[in-house]
């Protein structure tokens, strides 16, 4: 069936970098919007960058803006998500998602799907 496999997730000190990646299997992710949503401990998940089917343009949550960076590799059929200059608050379980549409309407949960089974990333010295 669908699935979707995130990895990439590490301990990191604050300051460092990681990439995460979401692969997509038996399916084409050329063909649907693409979300990264994060869940920290004891807190609701919340949406952090989404990348347009359209024009591959991304939206990104205000804490993140200028330090993550979504980007699509259509021949490995992944996501990327670049993480610059992690703050401890940004540890939490990853996830990625698959949404019909052309253009990211905000980081709500609304309409995605599909959703793989996280990846930890923790900041932490």
């Amino acid at each position: 069936q669908v699935q979707i496999v995130e990895s990439g997730g590490d301990l990191v000190q604050p300051g460092g970098s990681l990439r995460l990646s979401c692969t997509g299997s038996r399916f084409s992710m050329d063909y649907w919007l693409i979300g990264w949503f994060r869940q920290a401990p004891g807190k609701e998940r919340e949406g952090v960058s989404c990348i347009n089917l359209s024009d591959d343009g991304a939206t990104y949550a205000d804490s993140v803006k200028g330090r993550f960076t979504i980007s699509r590799d259509r021949t490995k059929n992944t996501v990327y998500l670049q993480m610059n200059n992690l703050k401890p608050e940004d540890t939490a379980v990853y996830y990625c998602a698959r949404r019909f549409g052309q253009v990211c309407s905000g980081l709500t949960e609304d309409g995605f799907g599909s959703w793989g089974q996280g990846t930890q990333v923790t900041v932490s010295s």
